[in-house]
């Protein structure tokens, strides 16, 4: 992925998850601000073979496969509570070592040089999202520990769903994988700072617990697939047409058990706490992208920007939840955040990618 030079000219083209190969969808004319995933069409691979274009097709599918674990997390959680907690941090581990593998340490230096999608990004990620998950827990008045759930998962980072969801709603893909990154690597201080500055008054919390469970499972994972692809680039490109699906099938794991986790709390009172996470979601993507309007972002960016501030890690906040808070009821909101995240995120990525980007 290169951040391409407004005055280049170029059109760009979207390309999917954790795959820095460049997609067969429809391109558009692009206009500053704006990150894509190519300097060039030239630069463009070879077509893809007939079981890659099957996985990509599956890989679109995403939402559809989010939506039907959580289903069935709910009606037969046996099918899914088998995934232990150490399995589960495991798995959650791998899918952030997928996006490292699509990365190099050159993206990280091109997000300086044309920051402020990125930054607004990160700002509604870590401002706008906390301060919406406190007022919602506030003004409906929560019980303290389905409030500390629904601020935890606030102040999570931007999921890996949010640059899946992108690339079906024809945004800017390239510049949704590194606002997910940028939020990652943030959520190793801003995740337990802003959660222990918003819920400390609610439940005690172990900022500090937070902030090592982070480090352990989303940086040094990242880290490892940065280091690997750019040291091994060749060994790793081998593999990466396949990494999409892969990170589908785990995706969809940790969002179902949760899910079947908490399936007995989500039947008695699912309805209840569907109310203050919908809330959180839909008021998120509609500030996301309206920010985005008025700062006069063209339709690709704002359309990221949407859904990276809409759909967070809530596999995260759910792991966070289990190792450092005592009550189980903490954990709640973010079992019904995946299926409202998933539900929010697919729809959007839908009704978008029926209506063509016309702002040049």
């Amino acid at each position: 992925m290169t951040v391409c030079s407004a005055a280049a000219g170029r059109s760009s083209t979207a390309q999917p998850l954790f795959q820095r190969r460049p997609s067969l969808g429809p391109s558009t004319q692009r206009a500053a601000p704006q990150i894509c995933a190519s300097s060039s069409l030239e630069e463009a691979l070879p077509s893809k073979s007939g079981l890659d274009q099957v996985a990509e097709v599956l890989t679109t599918l995403f939402p559809v496969w989010v939506c039907l674990g959580a289903s069935l997390g709910i009606v037969q959680p046996a099918a899914f509570t088998w995934l232990s907690s150490d399995l589960f941090t495991t798995m959650l581990g791998f899918l952030m070592l997928s996006m490292g593998l699509t990365l190099t340490f050159d993206d990280f230096k091109k997000c300086a040089s044309n920051p402020v999608p990125i930054g607004v990004g990160y700002l509604a990620q870590y401002i706008i999202k906390p301060l919406l998950g406190y007022a919602i827990a506030t003004a409906l008045n929560l019980p303290a520990a389905l409030a500390t759930g629904l601020i935890l998962v606030s102040c999570c980072p931007g999921g890996q769903a949010s640059n899946v969801a992108t690339y079906i709603a024809h945004g800017d893909v390239a510049l949704s994988v590194l606002m997910t990154t940028a939020s990652t690597l943030g959520a190793i201080v801003m995740t337990p700072l802003l959660t222990k500055v918003l819920a400390g008054t609610l439940v005690p919390v172990d900022a500090m617990g937070l902030a090592v469970s982070t480090f352990q499972v989303v940086l040094v994972p990242t880290l490892v697939g940065v280091i690997a692809n750019e040291f091994f680039p060749k060994i790793v490109k081998k593999f990466t047409a396949w990494l999409p699906l892969v990170g589908v099938v785990i995706t969809t794991l940790l969002c179902a058990s949760p899910v079947a986790q908490v399936s007995a709390i989500l039947k008695s009172k699912g309805v209840d706490l569907l109310l203050p996470v919908a809330l959180l979601h839909v008021a998120a993507f509609s500030m996301g992208y309206f920010l985005s309007k008025g700062l006069k972002f063209n339709e690709k960016t704002a359309r990221t920007v949407s859904i990276e501030t809409g759909m967070q890690s809530a596999a995260l906040g759910f792991l966070l939840a289990q190792k450092h808070f005592a009550d189980p009821l903490v954990a709640v909101p973010a079992a019904v955040s995946v299926v409202c995240m998933a539900l929010g995120g697919s729809g959007l990525a839908v009704f978008w990618r029926n209506r063509p980007v016309t702002d040049v």
